[in-house]
């Protein structure tokens, strides 16, 4: 069995492809502090606890591993903590990215797949959004991981090191046997949001701005289950183990889905009707953010397995049935 090691791979996405890695053949073995990511989750391989920023860990660990390709999840991903506290989005997203490449290169590994996000590219010029749009970050949290990609390029070009990045959009949905799912502390995410006032586990929904261009006035959003984001990190991890040269690609639907069908789909879905307060714009939302997906396809043969409809059931069957996650 091939060793990949999973940094930060106790968390949401993270696990999700420890999961699909172990179905493909991989032994995933996971580098996490658990600070966001939870032990329960690490069923597909070896848990090594460690900090991103501990150098000599990750050498230690990469050389009794000696895995093939790395996979790299650890990242701060909220967007308003990164406008509060930019420089702790910096210090861990980009110093402790430089740190886990040092480390990489000591211990040979040349091959990785990095965890990026479509906040790359700032606000829309077109959509559906291609590889090649613009990148204008609107943020601390999108300008690390476009800092990131910017180095990636720079250890392909100088020191052969070749990297797949993978531009996320909007991430969803649960294992469909229900082993693993969302679980953030605290919640911020539309999907479980929204269940969980359906489950009563909360006063209502949020709806945030219902004057924007789009056709019934509220955000629009590309919504992927994250079984398919997992599905993605494997055939990358298998192109690079290929020779496959460095890349970007978006990982999206190419569906887009606004707010209020997203709430309508929850409701069909669950048979639960919640409260919804409707409230003003947040800053720096764009009105509509979904991918051209046709380069994941040509480039890993990949397509997207599940739609909206599927993503809300296995959120349901998740965060209606586990024991963890509230």
């Amino acid at each position: 069995m091939t060793n990949i090691l999973v940094v930060g791979g106790a968390g949401y996405i993270g696990s999700h492809t420890c999961l699909d890695l172990s179905t493909k053949g991989f032994t995933p073995v996971v580098y996490d502090n658990l600070s966001n990511g939870h032990a329960e989750f690490c069923r597909w391989g070896p848990l090594e606890q460690g900090d991103l920023k501990d150098r000599e860990r990750l050498v230690a660990v990469m050389k009794q591993h000696r895995p093939a390709a790395i996979v790299h999840f650890a990242a701060l991903i909220e967007v308003g903590e990164s406008m509060k506290d930019p420089l702790a989005f910096y210090e861990n997203n980009v110093a402790g990215t430089l740190t886990l490449l040092s480390a990489a290169a000591e211990a040979g590994v040349d091959k990785i797949v990095f965890s990026s996000t479509c906040a790359t590219y700032g606000e829309p010029v077109e959509v559906p959004m291609p590889e090649t749009h613009r990148q204008a970050p609107l943020n601390p949290y999108g300008r690390s991981k476009r800092m990131v990609e910017e180095v990636l390029a720079d250890l392909d070009a100088i020191k052969g090191v070749r990297s797949v990045v993978l531009r996320y959009f909007n991430a969803a949905g649960a294992d469909p046997e229900g082993r693993i799912g969302e679980w953030h502390e605290p919640e911020t995410h539309a999907i479980p949001l929204a269940i969980e006032a359906a489950l009563g586990r909360r006063a209502g929904f949020k709806m945030f701005g219902t004057d924007y261009d789009t056709r019934d006035g509220t955000c629009v959003r590309d919504y992927i289950h994250v079984m398919d984001l997992a599905d993605a990190h494997s055939r990358a991890v298998q192109y690079l183990i290929d020779g496959g040269a460095s890349t970007a690609i978006n990982l999206g639907t190419g569906t887009g889905t606004t707010v209020k069908e997203l709430l309508d789909t929850i409701v069909s879905v669950t048979g639960r009707e919640f409260p919804v307060e409707v409230t003003e714009r947040r800053p720096g939302d764009a009105p509509a953010l979904v991918a051209v997906n046709d380069k994941a396809r040509d480039v890993l043969g990949w397509q997207p397995r599940h739609d909206l409809a599927s993503i809300v059931e296995t959120a349901w069957n998740w965060h209606s049935r586990s024991n963890f996650g509230g």
